[in-house]
């Protein structure tokens, strides 16, 4: 703190000095602008008649700029100590958690964004965006994952600390993520991506071929891969209903979890690409 404010009242001191040195003026003015940089005015009108409004209202203009930026750094030391004073695993333990929260509203937002692209029906210049945009989504489905095996890993590592400090609460994000429901879940998003995936290349390939069904055999390989995307889409639905039946329950028991978990929005079925 006070970094840039103490270089100001000592620059603004040291010119003040050298004006009342200059004009065989009290040199313990000095001193008072010093103690007190907000009696700076005062002097100025005192000893310079001539452009002394232009000189406050400079001094005005940096005074409020030094108190700018004093109020922004203390804010990001005030952020960056705000856990020093806890105990090192709960540290870990809080940043592993604003990871984790942080990867699964990333993942919620995406599959929202995925459920608008993916009436991209038969235009072939949407095709090749949301393929990307699938490529995108998996990388999330991944982070998720990663801080999802981070955080049961760490509670698992830190049991006894944990029990000390009666944090039962770590234990239960453990608990719903090692569920064989949250993880049939996972699978099936993978899967359904994959598939659709697959779908959308196949047609963005051979997209004449299949809109003016110049080729039997382009139109049979749809009809497959369209029949395993169609699979793959009921499946998770159906491991999504009992994934949200399982968290909707979880989060009455645990409800101080409620922010690792996955969002409401993301429990909307998949609409079918046609």
């Amino acid at each position: 703190m006070y970094y840039i404010y103490f270089s100001f009242i000592f620059i603004l001191s040291g010119l003040m000095f050298l004006e009342c040195k200059r004009r065989s003026l009290p040199k313990w003015w000095a001193a008072i602008v010093f103690a007190a940089p907000v009696t700076t005015p005062y002097f100025i009108f005192k000893f310079r008649k001539d452009n002394s409004l232009i000189l406050c209202l400079i001094f005005v203009v940096c005074f409020f700029l030094v108190l700018a930026g004093e109020i922004f750094i203390y804010s990001k030391m005030k952020t960056k100590y705000k856990y020093v004073h806890l105990p090192p695993v709960t540290r870990q333990l809080i940043r592993y958690s604003e990871i984790l929260k942080q990867t699964t509203q990333n993942l919620d937002n995406d599959l929202v964004e995925l459920e608008e692209q993916s009436k991209v029906q038969s235009k072939v210049d949407k095709l090749k965006q949301t393929i990307v945009f699938i490529d995108e989504l998996r990388q999330a489905m991944y982070d998720n994952q990663a801080a999802i095996k981070q955080m049961v890993e760490f509670v698992e590592n830190h049991r006894d600390f944990f029990n000390q400090k009666d944090l039962q609460w770590v234990y239960e994000i453990k608990r719903f993520y090692n569920n064989r429901i949250v993880i049939a879940h996972f699978k099936s998003l993978e899967n359904y991506l994959d598939n659709f995936e697959t779908l959308l290349r196949f047609c963005y390939q051979n997209f004449d071929a299949i809109t003016k069904a110049e080729s039997t055999i382009h139109l049979k390989n749809y009809d497959e891969y369209y029949l395993r995307y169609r699979r793959a889409v009921d499946s998770h639905n159906r491991f999504n209903v009992k994934r949200i039946q399982f968290q909707n329950d979880f989060i009455r028991r645990y409800p101080e979890i409620k922010a690792y978990l996955p969002a409401k929005r993301q429990t909307e079925a998949f609409r079918l690409w046609e």
